[in-house]
């Protein structure tokens, strides 16, 4: 009878094992981070943005975090890589939607690091898709210049085409007012400034009143430049209010720092692996800035109340007008 008894205890134990290494085997560790940036840590938007995100994850995950600037090749990315890995790194978070393919290129080089970025359509095992819900976010930023403008005329200047904003704010304008027209240009660059600029003035000189650059370094010329003309816009990104002050109506922010903090914990807990997922406003990673005094509290609100319902349904405006 003891020796059965003994036999007992002995099965379950091994048992017990067993089950904690399958449960272990489901969550990742990870205690390096890298990051890769195009450009500079230093700008006034994207770049500095993702870098706050990774001190976010050194601050509140308890992780060493390492960062490359100035990656915008193949052959840059792989000497960076390989140099995290060497640091003993196991997540290499790339800055961009352009990172995708160049992970996607080297990720089964690398089958023990997970790659992750933003805004793309490349995945694999080892390497995640990271996206914002941008046609959300450019939806409720076309009903809000819709609202303000007086000379029915509104514009955005987007980098590429490929922008789901640029759809989604067409769509918010004439959901708002049929009468007010769109004009739409593209600078197909994140930076470029000089071409942002031109487009800008001669919306202006179409009698445009309200402008969305939608772009990184050259929303910042473009709202400065409108600040000192007295032209309304909305803010891309980040909160650029302190760029532009009460010319900014407000300012369609994506939360990157919440989203790759996020993401790492998903990760860790096992519940995030390769693949393309999608964030917005539901999950607070996408969220509106602070409103100018010039935009009346009783629109704030009726913005806010389509912003709840799109939260709770999935649906934006025009999408529940469609399904009723």
């Amino acid at each position: 009878m003891k020796k059965r008894f003994g036999i007992l205890i002995l099965i379950i134990f091994t048992t017990l094992q067993l089950t904690g290494c399958v449960q272990s085997e489901d969550n990742k560790t990870i205690t390096r981070v890298g990051m890769l940036i195009e450009h500079s840590i230093n700008d006034q938007t994207w770049g500095n943005k993702g870098y706050r995100g990774l001190l976010q994850i050194k601050e509140e995950l308890d992780m060493e975090v390492f960062f490359q600037e100035g990656v915008h090749t193949q052959q840059q990315v792989n000497r960076s890589v390989e140099k995290f890995a060497n640091q003993g790194v196991q997540l290499i978070i790339g800055h961009s939607s352009t990172y995708g393919e160049m992970f996607h290129n080297i990720q089964a080089t690398y089958p023990d690091i997970h790659f992750l970025y933003v805004n793309g359509a490349y995945s694999d095992d080892n390497l995640t898709s990271l996206n914002f819900n941008s046609l959300a976010m450019g939806y409720f930023a076309g009903m809000l210049a819709a609202e303000m403008t007086e000379t029915n005329r509104v514009g955005i200047i987007a980098a590429y085409e490929w922008q789901p904003e640029v759809e989604g704010f067409y769509e918010g304008v004439k959901y708002q007012n049929e009468e007010v027209s769109v004009d739409i240009q593209y600078v197909y660059s994140w930076d470029e400034s000089e071409l942002a600029l031109e487009y800008y003035h001669n919306m202006v000189d179409n009698q445009i009143d309200v402008i969305y650059p939608a772009g990184d370094a050259y929303s910042v010329s473009v709202l400065e430049e409108a600040r000192d003309d007295k032209i309304n816009s909305i803010g891309f990104v980040n909160d650029q209010q302190a760029i532009g002050g009460q010319t900014v109506l407000t300012s369609t922010i994506q939360h990157i720092d919440k989203l790759y903090v996020y993401a790492v914990e998903q990760l860790i807990k096992g519940e995030l692996e390769g693949g393309i997922y999608n964030y917005g406003f539901a999950e607070e990673v996408i969220s509106m800035g602070p409103y100018s005094e010039k935009v009346p509290e009783s629109f704030q609100e009726e913005l806010q109340e389509k912003i709840d319902v799109y939260i709770e349904t999935g649906l934006l405006p025009y999408q529940l007008n469609e399904a009723s």
